[in-house]
């Protein structure tokens, strides 16, 4: 097969074929849709985008939980011409409220079980982006139902002249700044990203994967696109909430590509020692996001006993970096491998020097799947890409450190700025220091990120209250959650009477973890 140029050529491949049209495409929300139906579905919303006003270039946000109309949204996007902005439906409305303001979204596809976080935000907006809601009968102009989108009769679409250098996506990313920072991915850098890592994992078109990831968490999104990529299905949940759930599907479904995260699996693991588990059609496994504990893999066997294991390092700004073999897991312990396939990795030194083998360095990424830079944020893009090896050329700074050995396996030694990576997900610890303190009674907030052996890394918050206002540990967690998702919320808080601090008056947070003083309260 030719390889796709443009992210839904695949789709379109599939679902005009008369010998693809029928093959299953999706299971999600107890329902089946094969390929003819997500093409006509799909090309039915681009239809409803035009009639928005869309245009090529256009951003569409997709407010959305793992979901039929999320999958359609995606690729109808596409066929317009437009780029989707995917935002985790943990968001909460200030956050939603910057995203569609900084993207410039024109049109946001939603359902009706989040207005309560959209219309808020949507009021504030001038002008606002037109609705399509999924679950909502519409009152006004500017919002329809999805539900009315895609029964409607088919009509002719306008040609689309996109080429690959065209932006497919906007993700958006916690950066140490506070604001969410949108990376900019083209429809070339996120086919060859898909079609680079099944090359890898060694995928065919009779997979089944299951995904339990957010879609609008690039890793859980990469599923949808490389199953549509080989014309394989995708089961979607919209959570690992519930694992008997979870457990059932890979059981009932035969599933063979299974990619999770650290906290997925260590509750795998707790379930397997309380009764055991095994899931022997499961081919692929694979841990990105944080790194899984070597500790794991002996009982990851026993639990997927035809599974190949494979450790990953990548990061949003260019999807993924690295994989280690599955048959190397024993003799590397610790490594994430080398660099993907079309891809080059090494390290240099913070004057831009090489590095000789186990000598600490930073990472640069050198490929097509290196991201266009970040939306509106030219000051970052700068910091994050570097002059390559060619003249005109830009490699990705990863800003992280690593080693490599004398094989040019890489491992990973800590990150340079304050990022958290929890359960997955990216945290700026200024984001939840400004939800801190805008709590009545809080003084002072220093948020840091602590290893954990399930999470990765644990949100930890040192905090200085007022006297005059006395406030628990639990009024502060309680606070943080109604304007933070779950996953930003401190899993500990520490009462501290007051807060170290380096010479130049700023918070010290190197010193907190080492001396945080006698807390007056602590909770976990």
């Amino acid at each position: 097969m030719t390889s796709p140029r443009l992210l839904h050529d695949s789709l379109l491949l599939r679902g005009s074929a008369p010998e693809e049209r029928r093959r299953i495409a999706l299971l999600a929300d107890g329902q089946s849709y094969d390929y003819g139906q997500l093409l006509d579905a799909s090309q039915k919303m681009a239809g409803a985008f035009y009639g928005f006003g869309i245009h090529r270039g256009d951003r569409i946000a997709i407010f959305l939980d793992n979901s039929w109309p999320c999958v359609v949204a995606i690729y109808a996007s596409l066929m317009a011409g437009a780029a989707f902005v995917l935002v985790n439906p943990q968001t909460r409305e200030e956050k939603l409220e910057f995203i569609l303001r900084d993207s410039g979204a024109r049109v946001l596809v939603t359902a009706g079980h989040l207005a309560h976080v959209f219309a808020p935000a949507l009021l504030r907006l001038e002008p606002a982006p037109g609705v399509i809601c999924a679950g909502c009968a519409p009152k006004e102009t500017a919002m329809r139902s999805f539900e009315q989108v895609v029964a409607a009769e088919r009509r002719a679409e306008p040609e689309v002249a996109a080429i690959p250098l065209d932006l497919a996506a906007i993700i958006y990313t916690s950066g140490s700044t506070g604001t969410p920072k949108g990376v900019m991915q083209t429809h070339q850098s996120m086919v060859f990203a898909a079609g680079s890592i099944i090359e890898y994992l060694r995928l065919t078109a009779d997979e089944k994967f299951l995904c339990v990831l957010p879609l609008s968490f690039d890793y859980g999104l990469y599923q949808l696109l490389m199953s549509v990529m080989l014309g394989a299905v995708l089961a979607l949940e919209r959570s690992f909430t519930y694992p008997a759930q979870v457990y059932g599907r890979l059981r009932d479904e035969r599933v063979t590509v299974f990619p999770g995260v650290p906290t997925i699996f260590a509750t795998l693991l707790a379930a397997h020692r309380r009764t055991p588990l095994s899931f022997p059609s499961v081919t692929r496994v694979t841990n990105t996001a944080a790194a899984l504990p070597d500790e794991f893999v002996p009982e990851l066997r026993q639990i997927f006993p035809s599974a190949l294991i494979y450790k990953m390092y990548g990061l949003t700004e260019c999807k993924r970096v690295s994989y280690l073999e599955p048959e190397l897991v024993d003799a590397k312990p610790g490594s994430v491998g080398k660099a993907i396939p079309g891809t080059e990795v090494y390290i240099l030194s913070e004057s831009g020097e090489p590095t000789p083998a186990g000598r600490v360095g930073l990472l640069h990424v050198r490929g097509s799947h290196v991201m266009a830079g970040y939306w509106n944020r030219p000051e970052l893009t700068e910091q994050m890409l570097r002059p390559g090896k060619l003249p005109g050329e830009r490699v990705l700074c990863t800003h992280d450190l690593f080693k490599m050995d004398d094989d040019g396996f890489l491992y990973f030694v800590e990150r340079t700025d304050e990022i958290i990576k929890t359960r997955g997900e990216k945290v700026s610890p200024i984001e939840v220091e400004n939800a801190l303190h805008r709590i009545p009674g809080v003084r002072e907030a220093a948020v840091v990120g602590v290893p954990h052996p399930l999470l990765g890394e644990a949100v930890r918050a040192y905090v200085t209250t007022d006297p005059a206002m006395p406030i628990s540990v639990q009024s502060i967690r309680a606070g943080c959650a109604a304007t933070l998702e779950s996953f930003m919320v401190p899993a500990e808080v520490i009462l501290c009477g007051h807060l170290p601090r380096s010479p130049n008056g700023k918070i010290d947070k190197r010193r907190l973890n080492q001396a945080p003083g006698p807390p007056a309260e602590r909770d976990a």
